[in-house]
């Protein structure tokens, strides 16, 4: 397998389990044991519906500010799958995952693993070669019996529960609470982010003697003005700089990267300087990016209820002297509906497309859906996301935004065209 470039070894790994989701730890705990794969420095696991990305970006940025070599691993990626990997702030590259690769390839023997698990050890062991002093782990999808939760969290976050993912975690939140639960550890950090959490949250973290910490009650994120505070039983760090991330919802975010760091103060200490260094550096691409003027061109990977409440929110926080149109495609999976109803009072016109997955909504069927919640506002059909954004763009008049959301699918195509044009 030597041979194998990275975009070999990513068509491989896509064909060599039968589905590329199998929710189990069994499998790709049995290679993680036979590589003695067993991480010596701290582990934060970050989970949760929404916001575990800009979680993962506040930790990352404010432990690297504060001197720490860190090891970040998120999905899914917008462009390339080096994104998925990052040491000291920059991206893996092709030689290093492929060498991972190849190590788990010789380490398995017959045990399959699916796309996202040989992923996942792969970055480990990136991290242990590469000696970083924390790791940080996004979470796939639930937590419970996601393949990140193979390694033992110091400190877990959740940052929120909602629907989202039903087909596998259930269709209550306190299904999806339970296995979201999952990611904490008994006698150990566990943050919730979520101002309302389920009761099977609550109760599973207390059940396993985890060290719960909730926002509102353990610790809080005030905002008296341009600047925000975060407070704890033993610790307050004030006049602290906003989140360079648009949307009041970053402070839940930041608010829960700071609450894991604060509970590890012994093992990673950090200061005021590199907390304030952090907010004002973390960034995600796709939540709430702006990428063009005139007009306005703002990318959001928003694809659930939750989601779009929250995009809603911000749209409504920083508005336009004109129109704001959106270019919107999903995946089938998605609770468009919901979507579509935290959305459709701050929308003027609608281009819908289908983007390129084959896991997609067909446009046509997406606007069905949409003009079932909209009345009175223009809804355009179009095949693919570069000619609904194509679309919009010429008709769009001078103060009109355009808002590019609905998968990461549509968002990183409309990266992919702009880093295209000269």
């Amino acid at each position: 397998m030597s041979d194998l470039t990275l975009a070999g070894w990513l068509a491989r790994l896509e064909q060599l389990h039968p589905s590329a989701i199998d929710l189990g730890l069994e499998r790709v705990r049995r290679v993680k044991d036979a590589m003695g794969l067993v991480p010596a420095f701290p582990v934060i696991t970050v989970g949760g519906t929404n916001g575990k990305g800009s979680t993962c970006a506040y930790l990352e940025a404010i432990l690297g500010a504060a001197g720490y070599k860190t090891g970040l691993y998120t999905s899914p990626h917008l462009l390339r799958y080096n994104e998925r990997v990052r040491i000291a702030g920059q991206e893996a590259d092709d030689a290093g995952l492929v060498a991972a690769f190849e190590r788990i390839e010789a380490a398995r023997g017959d045990i399959s693993l699916t796309y996202f698990e040989f992923g996942t050890l792969g970055a480990m062991l990136q991290f242990v070669d590469a000696g970083v002093d924390v790791a940080l782990l996004e979470v796939g999808l639930g937590g419970r019996l996601d393949a990140v939760n193979v390694f033992d969290a110091d400190a877990a976050i959740v940052t929120s529960v909602d629907l989202d993912h039903m087909d596998y975690l259930g269709d209550t939140r306190e299904l999806i609470g339970y296995e979201k639960a999952g990611i904490y550890r008994a006698a150990r950090p566990a943050i919730c982010a979520d101002p309302n959490p389920p009761a099977s949250l609550l109760d599973h973290a207390r059940q396993i003697g985890a060290d719960l910490r909730r926002i509102g009650q353990d610790f809080t994120a005030q905002r008296p003005g341009d600047h925000w505070a975060y407070r704890s039983a033993d610790t307050s760090w004030p006049d602290l700089p906003l989140p360079a991330m648009a949307g009041a919802y970053q402070l839940r975010n930041a608010a829960g990267a700071l609450a894991a760091l604060d509970c590890m103060q012994t093992s990673l200490p950090v200061n005021a300087a590199a907390i304030h260094a952090g907010l004002a550096r973390a960034q995600v691409p796709g939540r709430f990016q702006r990428i063009a003027r005139a007009p306005e061109l703002i990318l959001d990977v928003a694809h659930n209820p939750e989601a779009a409440r929250a995009l809603a929110a911000t749209l409504r926080e920083q508005p336009v002297a004109g129109r704001t149109l959106a270019v919107v495609g999903m995946l089938a999976d998605k609770d468009a509906a919901g979507v579509f109803d935290a959305l459709s009072g701050e929308i003027d016109g609608w281009w819908v497309c289908t983007p390129d997955s084959p896991r997609a909504r067909d446009a046509a069927a997406l606007a069905a859906e949409l003009q079932r919640h909209v009345q009175g506002v223009p809804v355009s059909i179009e095949p693919d996301v570069k000619t609904a954004l194509a679309a919009a763009r010429s008709a769009a008049r001078e103060g009109d935004r355009i808002l590019a959301f609905g998968s990461f699918y549509t968002v990183a195509a409309v990266l992919d065209h702009a880093a295209s044009q000269p």
